[in-house]
């Protein structure tokens, strides 16, 4: 009986969440199990999942994590603020680099890629990149945001329609709403950053910033674009999930990696790369909160969670 409680405990401080709940010797081990999993697997849509016999501070932080289902639903979670959700990248990221899962490790840091421009934003936003909460004057006269088959504006068609999308999405009923954060709104993040940091022939739409914070917000904003075109992002689209070849090794994506920060260090924010911080990718969570313009620091969510099935482990 030892020796099983023993595995049971070696698994849940593996994290191995999904092996351990298959053999959860009680329910509501399998139910933490199945929470933790839905982290790992960085499964948004359902963090806010109702799940009792999980504490009620693991089940808050994970809220902070979530991704709204309904124009309406409260709290927003990921949309008030997206700090909490890179925290658990961070976090989600170590653990799949020390388990050796690099594929999912490589697709969180994609994932991580995408949205950056919006960490970037979040500090003139006063928000995550809410759909109810765009300014009114993101859409003043001149400007191009939006405007669908406009020559003038660097947007690519993809983004354009995103976001035409985003500004009337709020309206639409749940299934319309979830359609569109599996689809575009993470083009809108990109399309943000284009318009502060790269755009070539500049409208009205982001007049809304002061000058002074508009160029920090420019640096930020083109170092997230920057990260996005890493070798290590690339990794992701090299390693077919589930294919049996293709997958990097680590010392293959410790080299893309070195690469990436060799690549970003062109100015101040980028150049937060090369802190040697003791985490797997050194100098990521330096980089995600030279971006945010905010301390981002891995989390301790996964780690809590595995406390705490221990904890149910040895109650007996």
């Amino acid at each position: 009986m030892d020796s099983t409680r023993d595995l049971f405990v070696a698994l849940a401080r593996r994290y191995a969440f999904a092996d351990l709940g298959a053999l959860a010797p009680a329910a509501d081990i399998a139910e933490v199990c199945e929470f933790g999993q839905r982290l790992l697997s960085l499964d948004a849509e359902d963090f806010a999942a109702e799940a009792r016999v999980v504490p009620a501070d693991l089940r808050r932080r994970a809220r902070a994590c979530h991704m709204p289902q309904t124009p309406r639903e409260q709290p927003r979670g990921a949309l008030e603020s997206l700090r909490p959700a890179y925290e658990l990248l961070l976090e989600v990221i170590s653990v799949r680099w020390h388990r050796r899962e690099l594929s999912p490790m490589i697709a969180a840091v994609h994932i991580a890629s995408e949205y950056l421009p919006l960490l970037a934003f979040e500090p003139q936003l006063g928000h995550a990149g809410d759909p109810t909460r765009w300014p009114e004057a993101l859409s003043v006269t001149g400007s191009r945001f939006g405007v669908i088959g406009d020559r003038e504006c660097d947007h690519t068609k993809s983004e354009q329609s995103a976001t035409n999308r985003t500004l009337r999405v709020s309206a639409e009923p749940g299934e319309g709403w979830r359609a569109y954060f599996d689809r575009q709104h993470s083009q809108v993040a990109g399309a943000l950053a284009v318009c502060v940091a790269t755009c070539r022939n500049p409208c009205t739409a982001m007049d809304w910033i002061e000058p002074e914070p508009r160029a920090d917000l420019q640096l930020r904003a083109r170092t997230a674009l920057a990260f996005a075109e890493t070798p290590l992002v690339r990794l992701r689209h090299a390693a077919p999930v589930g294919h049996g070849f293709g997958v990097p090794s680590p010392e293959e994506v410790l080299d893309a990696w070195e690469r990436s920060r060799a690549g970003l260090d062109k100015n101040a924010v980028g150049s937060a790369a090369l802190k040697d911080d003791g985490f797997p990718l050194p100098g990521l969570p330096a980089l995600f909160s030279a971006v945010a313009g905010a301390p981002i620091e891995q989390a301790t969510l996964l780690d809590g969670v595995s406390r705490h099935i221990v904890s149910l482990l040895e109650r007996d």
